[in-house]
């Protein structure tokens, strides 16, 4: 779907704070939307979480600094880091460009029924007008 010149899958559930997440059966993939990554603007580096670190949902998950600024990534579920994405580490500016392939980190949830707390993608755009007319 899209939102003026933003895209975003269908597939995925957003948080308030522009992360997304795809449940996989017993795993989630973590990243960051289109919309953020616009803001932040050109991507430089990216401090992965740590394998083996337990998340709360909404809690500080990892950092991105861009060019501009630093933004705290926060876990749009609770679990445990089982896998960081080696290639963004390399060349974090693929969050800017395929901000969906480009995936943070993977997940093994606590509780998928956390979900219930996130929006799907027409909940996220709802969302999303009523933030950028403020």
């Amino acid at each position: 779907m899209e939102l003026g010149t933003y895209f975003f899958k269908d597939d995925l559930f957003y948080s308030k704070t522009h992360e997304w997440v795809k449940i996989e059966k017993d795993i989630c993939i973590v990243g960051i939307d289109d919309y953020s990554q616009r803001e932040v603007g050109e991507i430089a580096y990216i401090e992965s979480p740590a394998i083996g670190n337990n998340v709360k949902q909404f809690q500080f998950l990892c950092e991105i600094e861009s060019v501009k600024t630093v933004l705290d990534i926060f876990s749009p579920i609770s679990g445990e880091v089982v896998e960081t994405n080696k290639e963004i580490e390399n060349s974090p500016d693929l969050l800017n460009t395929a901000p969906y392939d480009s995936w943070i980190c993977k997940l093994k949830p606590l509780n998928l029924d956390e979900k219930i707390n996130l929006m799907n993608v027409e909940e996220y755009i709802k969302y999303l007008k009523e933030m950028i007319k403020k």
